[in-house]
């Protein structure tokens, strides 16, 4: 559902290039694996792929997969983040992020966060757009959900809305992920 709305500057005169913005809703939906068991993998045997743990991660890495990954999807919430602001989020030892590469090109990733009642989320998956459609996608949540339960998740989880990729919540249901809670919010754009 959409509304269009004018943002106009009180203070400016009126030269008529006053921005429109749209009120959109967007769904999320919250997903878990409760046991190893429920996975479904499904794992490329493409030797140019790997997926390797950051540690210590760059700031510079951070900040060009956070930004090249989720620009197509809206993500905002760690643009502002400052150098510090990365630096103690890496530093946490609950956090691990991992990068997946092909053939030595920087292909996606996913950042995992242990929490304190024993579940692990999957607080950040993707590829990087010029690896969008080719299957990688599926390899990665495999490899990031087999991470969460080899380092002793007790449950696995994650949520994605309607602003990600439209193959997102297909593959993370065809992985073997249920849905546990949903919501819907507005945003302009």
């Amino acid at each position: 559902m959409a509304n269009q709305s004018r943002l106009v500057d009180p203070s400016a005169e009126d030269d008529g290039t006053d921005l429109m913005t749209t009120t959109i809703e967007v769904t999320r939906t919250y997903l878990q694996m409760l046991a190893p068991s429920e996975l479904r993998p499904s794992l490329s045997r493409d030797p140019l792929i790997k997926i390797e743990r950051q540690s210590p991660a760059s700031i510079e890495l951070f900040r060009r997969l956070y930004r090249e990954v989720g620009k197509n999807y809206y993500w905002t919430d760690r643009l502002p983040w400052t150098d510090e602001d990365i630096q103690t989020h890496l530093q946490q030892p609950e956090v691990s992020l991992w990068l997946m590469t092909y053939h030595e090109e920087i292909a996606g990733y996913f950042e995992l966060k242990k929490e304190s009642d024993g579940a692990t989320e999957i607080a950040y998956f993707g590829l990087m757009p010029r690896f969008i459609g080719r299957g990688l996608g599926k390899h990665l949540l495999t490899c990031a959900v087999e991470q969460a339960w080899t380092d002793g998740a007790k449950r696995v989880w994650l949520h994605t809305c309607t602003d990600d990729d439209p193959a997102a919540l297909p593959n993370y249901l065809k992985r073997g992920f249920k849905s546990f809670k949903t919501e819907t919010y507005a945003v302009d754009r």
